[in-house]
């Protein structure tokens, strides 16, 4: 079974990214396995509900958590939403199904103190990857970056004269974000570093492996795992944190939430609020320790 319309709807129309669209088609073809196995059917558009909670509840018993689950689902019904509206079918199964309860994951940034040990206290090599490496961890905490924003950056998606950085986000929105000047000193550094490579094979991305392809997510990790293993002891140390470090650290700062809104790249500010706990914890601290009748 093609599911050759239904990703090029998810490209062409919503704009998802292609990681996204290959995420959907594997899920859908996981659950195609399922029925032709349990229910010798061939025919997603076919199903019915119970034969969707079949499918759950094995996801369920073979571990996966609520979160992939419905994520799983979600792909489902995005497919079955679809169908709908081309008129393929008249129903959508999972049209009254309500999702798995899922717990709130806290997200644990990085201190202030922890970012600068790894910027600064800690010597990068004077070499490509060294300089490189510095460079991907400044333009995540000064810009907020996403992982795979930053693996897609372009030589042209930099503006030295306007010190600027352009970003493809998600669904193709296009955003601008500001560059620090310090940010830039190691930036035209990368750039001369990244010239006298001896082979470039990709002339077009920003980021490159010392061989001169384009760099990929799982490298992107594994430096800021490798630089923040040395100034931290939490448990997760991602680029992810690293962004959410960014957002944090500029409210606890006083910065306007709209304005991180836009750094960040959200689409509404309900997902910017979610960096807003650790700026409520830091209010908190000010307020017991600066009001005048907080020692009363």
């Amino acid at each position: 079974m093609s599911f050759k319309s239904f990703t090029d709807y998810l490209l062409l129309e919503k704009n998802y990214s292609v990681l996204t669209v290959n995420a959907y088609q594997n899920d859908l073809e996981g659950f195609l396995e399922f029925v032709k196995s349990e229910y010798e059917t061939a025919h997603i558009k076919k199903v019915n509900y119970a034969q969707v909670r079949s499918w759950i509840v094995q996801l369920v018993e073979n571990g996966l958590s609520n979160r992939s689950i419905n994520r799983k689902v979600s792909a489902l019904n995005t497919y079955y939403k679809f169908l709908l509206k081309i008129g393929t079918i008249e129903t959508n199964p999972l049209a009254k199904h309500k999702a798995l309860k899922t717990s709130k994951k806290i997200q644990v940034p990085f201190s202030e103190k922890e970012v600068t040990m790894a910027l600064d206290d800690f010597n990068f090599e004077n070499d490509f990857e060294g300089i490189r490496d510095k460079l991907v961890i400044e333009l995540f905490y000064s810009t907020g970056i996403r992982r795979i924003e930053l693996v897609d950056l372009k030589l042209t998606s930099v503006n030295l004269d306007n010190k600027t950085l352009k970003v493809l986000g998600k669904r193709n929105k296009e955003r601008i974000v500001p560059l620090l000047e310090s940010v830039l000193q190691t930036l035209k550094k990368y750039l001369i570093a990244r010239n006298e490579l001896e082979c470039i094979t990709d002339k077009n991305h920003l980021f490159l492996t010392k061989k001169g392809v384009k760099i990929y997510e799982t490298l992107v990790y594994r430096i800021i795992n490798e630089y923040f293993s040395l100034a931290s002891t939490k448990v997760k140390k991602s680029p992810h944190i690293l962004r959410h470090s960014f957002a944090t650290h500029l409210l606890n700062q006083g910065a306007d939430l709209n304005a991180v809104k836009e750094l960040l790249g959200h689409s509404s500010l309900a997902a910017t609020q979610v960096y807003t706990h650790n700026s409520i914890a830091e209010l908190k601290k000010v307020h017991v320790n600066t009001h005048p009748r907080s020692k009363k």
